[in-house]
């Protein structure tokens, strides 16, 4: 019985496009650069790579170099999209977060060969990984993990095992594969991506985000993985927001902003030491017009700009978040342990989550980044 469910589960999580949407040809003979086919858009600064993981696959990849970033960014994607689908979002949050962005798929999507598999993510992200130190000289210290769905498996993996990762970022993340389909309270040794038994082994900051409406793994998700995270940045719940659509929200875009920059502004320090993120809130207000850079409105050296705080913020009162700052003025505030109030949910409504930001909004609608049915349950599943 536990082999069939896990086979099951596994046949659930991956859902390569078929055919893929982008092609890799060689751009100069004498370098072997290599570039996408079939994509428009791409820009100069994308690097298509071709790299072998320790199981033998070649897995493709881009890095989305920026001039002005310090810090680099590892983005695993959701299920049903491929890098001809993602490269445009990769170089649009290289721009607006400034930092450098390495984007790959898993072995058996897009031109990646291979099957898909839980343990084929993890070689995948591991190589990945390898190629950001050795061909392009990035520490540990200076990588920021992203997971969006799926991607979160490998990304809790890895993070679990990098004592001076700068930070993590869990977009739509899931507690488990297994969680997603069946409402179980414990974990079942054939259940994937078991997130939920290897946040608490994350040494950095964590930002989630998730959707309030997220009708395909469930907001709760993102609250489990929150609660047990050891070093909390304040997450983003999105009310209205679905599985696939968090980047047509500015708040989406912003707290991301504030939150790479606060991690950039306060360098990793030795294991166990916590760097003076917890007073980042949850940036949910659709008000406030977008700004180019958040960097110039930060003064302090352990802090987001307090000016440009919200009005309203949701607070968690795990433990975790009694280091947050007490001075911070926050007019109303409500238990993390709860989902987003009507207050909140009045203040961010769906149709004002779509308003395009420095036209992120306006490109983010071309770009197919997550099968909506991705986990739910299809006619093989018996």
């Amino acid at each position: 019985m536990g082999a069939v469910t896990s086979s099951v589960a596994a046949k659930f999580a991956f859902f390569p496009p078929n055919p893929p949407s982008y092609g890799v040809e060689v751009a100069e003979e004498e370098t072997g650069k290599l570039r996408l086919t079939g994509v428009e858009n791409v820009k100069e600064n994308v690097e298509v790579l071709k790299l072998k993981t320790k199981r033998g696959n070649q897995v493709v990849a881009a890095y989305v170099k920026n001039r002005k970033a310090s810090l680099t960014l590892l983005y695993s994607h959701g299920n049903a999209a491929d890098l001809g689908q993602m490269i445009e979002l990769f170089s649009e949050l290289s721009l607006h977060l400034r930092v450098n962005l390495i984007g790959y798929d898993y072995s058996g999507y897009g031109r990646s060969s291979g099957k898909p598999s839980e343990q084929n993510t993890y070689y995948d992200i591991e190589a990945v990984y390898r190629c950001l130190e050795e061909q392009y000289g990035v520490k540990e210290q200076d990588v920021i993990l992203y997971g969006q769905s799926v991607g979160s498996g490998p990304t809790l993996e890895f993070a679990s095992r990098l004592p001076n990762l700068r930070a993590v970022v869990l977009h739509s993340a899931i507690a488990s594969g297994l969680r997603v389909m069946y409402p179980v309270k414990r974990t079942y040794w054939f259940d994937i991506y078991k997130n939920i038994d290897k946040i608490s082994l994350v040494k950095c900051p964590v930002l989630v985000i998730h959707g309030t409406s997220d009708d395909v793994v469930s907001w709760s998700h993102g609250k489990q993985l929150f609660d047990l995270c050891k070093e909390k940045y304040e997450p983003l719940w999105i009310t209205g927001g679905n599985h696939c659509d968090l980047e047509l929200y500015p708040q989406y875009i912003k707290h991301l902003k504030k939150f790479v920059s606060a991690v950039e502004k306060s360098p990793r320090l030795p294991s166990g030491t916590v760097p003076q993120t917890e007073n980042a809130r949850s940036s949910t207000d659709v008000r406030e017009p977008a700004r180019p850079s958040t960097d110039q409105r930060e003064k302090s050296k352990t802090s987001i700009d307090q000016r440009e705080m919200p009005k309203l913020s949701t607070e968690s009162k795990d433990k975790a978040s009694a280091s947050f700052d007490k001075r911070e003025r926050t007019r109303k505030s409500v238990d993390g342990a709860e989902k987003p109030s009507n207050a909140t949910e009045q203040q961010i409504q769906p149709e004002k989550g779509r308003k395009s930001i420095d036209r992120f909004g306006g490109m983010i609608r071309s770009v197919g980044l997550c099968n909506i049915d991705c986990f739910k349950p299809t006619a093989t599943a018996k």
